[in-house]
C-alpha cells in the first residue's frame, strides 16, 4: 500500500498506477451526483445533449451535502452507498470518468468496467461527513438545482482523504469470504 497526492481532475497514468488499499488525497475539481442526477446525465446522453460537466478525468464523488451553515461552503458531506449508481457507472466510464467516491460494493459491471476503462473506485470514510466537509473550499450547484441536495455541484477540494477499494487491474480492498467454506452458507 502507498500513499499519494493527486490532482484531479485524474489522468489514466494516475488511475492505472493506483492499487487497491493505497491512500490518496484528493485536490482539485471533483463532481457531487447521486442517483437521481446520474439518472439525468443518462437522459441527456441518451437525448444527445450536451452534459453540464467534461467527463474527461472527472472524479464523481457520490453525495448529497446537507446545507451549509454561515460561513462555510457546504454542509456535511459524507459518502452515500455506491450500488445505487452501478447501472450507471460503465456508461460514464466508457466516456472518461476516471474514479468514483462513495461507500460499500460494487456490482461486477462495474469492477469490469474499472479494467476496462482503466478507472478506480475510492472509499470514503461513512460517518464522517462534517470532517470530510472540511476538505471541500468551494461548492457551486452546475445542474439540476430544483433537485436540492441531489443536485450536481462542482467542488474545489484540498486534500480530500479516499482509500482505493476497487482499482483498474481488478484488485479489491472489500474482498468477502466464501460463506460456505467458513460453514455460513
Amino acid at each position: 500500500m502507498a500513499t499519494h497526492e493527486l490532482k484531479a481532475p485524474l489522468s489514466d497514468a494516475d488511475a492505472r498506477m493506483l492499487r487497491s488499499g493505497d491512500v490518496v488525497y484528493l485536490t482539485g475539481t471533483i463532481y457531487t451526483a447521486r442517483d437521481a442526477a446520474h439518472k439525468k446525465l443518462v437522459e441527456l446522453l441518451d437525448q444527445g445533449k450536451e452534459l453540464p460537466l467534461d467527463l474527461k478525468g472527472a472524479v464523481i464523488y457520490y453525495v448529497g451535502p446537507s446545507p451549509a451553515q454561515p460561513g462555510h461552503v457546504i454542509g456535511s458531506a459524507g459518502p452515500t452507498t455506491s450500488y445505487r449508481m452501478d447501472s450507471f457507472a460503465p456508461r460514464l466510464h466508457s466516456l472518461g470518468v476516471k474514479a468514483s467516491i462513495g461507500k460499500g460494493i460494487r456490482n461486477d459491471a462495474v469492477k469490469q468496467s474499472l479494467k476496462d476503462y482503466g478507472c478506480v473506485y475510492f472509499g470514503a470514510t461513512g460517518g464522517a461527513g462534517a470532517l470530510l466537509s472540511a476538505c471541500i473550499k468551494e461548492a457551486e450547484v452546475i445542474a439540476f438545482e430544483e433537485m436540492g441536495p441531489e443536485a450536481l455541484r462542482k467542488l474545489r477540494v484540498e486534500r480530500l482523504p479516499v482509500l482505493v477499494i476497487n482499482d483498474s487491474v481488478g484488485g479489491e480492498l472489500y474482498v468477502m469470504p466464501d460463506l460456505k467454506a467458513v460453514g455460513l452458507g
